[in-house]
């Protein structure tokens, strides 16, 4: 329950924000619902006058779709032909008294009854306002189909009665297709109807944007529940409900995390009696840790594949995510880079001082925690918490700068603003993803790679081992990729070897590894072949061509990429000792039993990327000499 708890109380810690309408990025409006309150599509808004009397109708938008309405228990959980109308806001078959006469189809009862009834308690309560007084004052008519046909927003065929589908032989009669055939998936009667009271004050919120509607609601409803039992989360007696919401995950989503039936399915037949026997949850928590979870999910969760990857803390809701790499989490990544001398201990201290702001916006008195939630459904009415983990702010910040510090390597494959970006440290776990399973791997495969790294993350354990595996397979083939691909997960996979390895990517000269040998004497021959290639040349060098080859049988393969450096040599000339010497150098540290055909481990990596690295940066570091001494002349 502790998942709960931290949502409840999210959720109180942000009361300012409830009611407030928020924008994603893509435009799409979100806010931390009221209680008693859920979200549906709308197709339909019909303009009221304070009076009562229908004003104007229209099709909405589909950007603008999303409605906030007030629900109770059973609409909110309803399903086939049950009645259990919302209380304002509804489905034509609930809200139009006039929908038989419009040859509507009922089942048992009619919808508007059970609605009009319900409306008019709120209406005439103490709790009631004047918008949802205007509006029962209207419905009671029992004429909105009617107001609607004439606005030009529903349609009737030849014998006056509602068109289920259109058909091209409608177009004689009313013209080309009406915009809300081609909102709605279903018949005219499914359409949604949101209400609004038209006032010449154009200050004045819409009716399911008011604060006012909100809470009169909440106040009127608060009153109809049931008797108190025990909360299981807050350890308070209050009424308790059995009717979880759904809508978790977007507005079309079925799924629930709490939900209990034993009419069918038998869920705790043979240990219960009821379902309150197993834990009960009072309807203010739910509602209140359902709501602060949507929002929540709306504002900054990762969702892939309909798997929700979320970050949060109760009271500080912008938590670094664990997800992201050194660059997306500190946006100075770049300037870091260039400071640092290749050395893990320097860029620990330049991660802890970028993740201090996080750590120094903590209040002294501020014991909020640091939450982690992954959900995700198997079928479309169970949403299940595969992974939670709730820990110290400062434990947690600890561990991202562990992980930042540690699982680091030089990368060049972000962009920013058009450009390619430098950046030393952890890649994201999309990226290693990327790494492990080529950039085609699919969604699935995605989310289960970054659910498996989070415990790697937050609590230190060691990389699956067939994830870098896989990537040291990938980055050993660079013919199978275009030059870019290859890169970026050759850099990647360094930083998973380097997270178990520690060796840094300053060329580590004195190192007798083996594989660590063998990476170098690779990376020299590239280079040294790279340099006598024409500039244009864009062929792969024999190094890059055999590294597959190179990892698995390293002495046989050696033989065939050195005997292929000799033309290139002797193009150099002079300029090919430096190499030629280095190669000696390299060679020189194997010994009769570790220079053999045995396959390399992933250490061979570390060493052609720090050999390659050190060579470049020499070739750097002379050219910028000499433009300084010509400079000077």
């Amino acid at each position: 329950m502790s998942w709960l708890l931290n949502l409840y109380e999210t959720y109180e810690s942000n009361l300012d924000r409830v009611g407030i309408i928020e924008r994603k990025n893509n435009d799409r409006e979100y806010t931390l619902l009221p209680v008693s309150h859920t979200t549906q599509n709308a197709h339909i808004v019909v303009e009221i006058t304070e009076d009562g009397e229908f004003h104007s109708a229209d099709v909405i938008a589909k950007e603008d779709i999303s409605t906030l309405i007030p629900c109770t228990e059973e609409s909110a959980s309803r399903a086939g032909s049950k009645v259990a109308p919302y209380p304002l806001h509804d489905k034509l078959s609930y809200v139009a008294g006039d929908f038989v006469a419009y040859g509507g189809k009922i089942k048992k009862e009619e919808p508007f009854a059970t609605y009009i009834k319900n409306l008019e308690e709120w209406a005439d309560s103490i709790y009631s306002c004047e918008k949802v007084k205007s509006i029962y004052s209207y419905l009671s008519k029992r004429r909105l189909i009617q107001d609607l046909v004439e606005a030009k927003v529903l349609f009737l065929d030849e014998s006056g009665r509602l068109i289920e589908k259109w058909d091209k032989k409608y177009e004689d009669q009313h013209g080309e297709k009406p915009k809300l055939f081609s909102l709605i998936a279903g018949e005219q009667e499914s359409a949604f109807i949101r209400f609004n009271v038209h006032s010449p004050n154009r200050t004045t919120k819409s009716v399911w944007k008011d604060p006012e509607v909100y809470d009169s609601f909440v106040r009127f409803y608060s009153h109809q529940l049931g008797a108190d039992d025990y909360c299981y989360v807050s350890g308070k007696l209050l009424p308790s409900t059995d009717r979880h919401a759904n809508k978790i995950r977007n507005a079309g989503d079925k799924a629930k995390l709490i939900s209990a039936n034993d009419n069918s399915g038998f869920t705790f037949r043979g240990r219960f009696t009821h379902s309150s026997d197993a834990a009960s949850i009072s309807y203010e928590v739910s509602q209140k840790a359902h709501n602060a979870l949507k929002w929540l999910i709306n504002r900054q969760a990762k969702i892939i594949d309909q798997r929700v990857f979320l970050v949060w803390g109760n009271n500080d809701l912008n938590i670094p995510d664990p997800t992201e790499d050194f660059f997306n989490l500190n946006p100075d990544a770049e300037a870091i880079t260039k400071r640092i001398s290749d050395s893990n201990e320097v860029f620990a201290n330049e991660v802890a001082k970028a993740i201090g702001g996080y750590r120094n916006s903590l209040h002294k008195e501020d014991k909020s925690n640091v939450n982690i939630l992954v959900l995700d459904s198997a079928t479309t009415g169970r949403l299940a918490v595969l992974y939670y983990r709730n820990m110290d702010k400062n434990m947690y910040l600890d561990k991202l700068i562990e992980w930042h510090s540690t699982c680091a390597w030089m990368h060049r494959y972000r962009k920013n603003d058009g450009e390619t970006s430098q950046f030393y440290g952890a890649p994201s776990t999309k990226d290693i993803a990327f790494a492990a399973y080529g950039p085609n791997a699919n969604d699935k495969v995605i989310k289960g790679l970054m659910e498996r790294m989070l415990p790697c993350i937050v609590d230190g354990r060691h990389i699956p081992v067939d994830i870098v595996r896989s990537a040291i397979h990938r980055a050993s083939n660079p013919v199978a990729m275009e030059k870019w691909e290859w890169e970026k997960t050759l850099s990647i996979t360094c930083a998973l070897i380097n997270k178990k390895e520690r060796y840094g990517m300053a060329l580590e000269i004195e190192n007798l590894d083996r594989s660590y040998l063998f990476g170098r004497l690779l990376a020299i021959a590239d280079v040294l072949e790279r340099r006598a290639l024409d500039a244009d040349e864009k062929r792969s060098t024999n190094a890059i061509r055999y590294m597959n080859s190179f990892s698995r049988y390293p002495e046989r393969t050696w033989g065939i990429i050195q005997a292929a450096l000799q033309p290139h040599q002797a193009k150099l000339g002079a300029k090919a000792t430096y190499y030629s010497s280095l190669i000696d150098e390299v060679a020189s540290k194997f010994t009769t039993e570790t220079f053999n055909n045995t396959a390399l481990s992933g250490k061979y990596l570390l060493g052609f990327y720090s050999q390659r690295h050190e060579l470049y940066k020499s070739k750097d570091k002379n050219k910028e000499s000499k433009e300084s001494e010509e400079t000077s002349k």
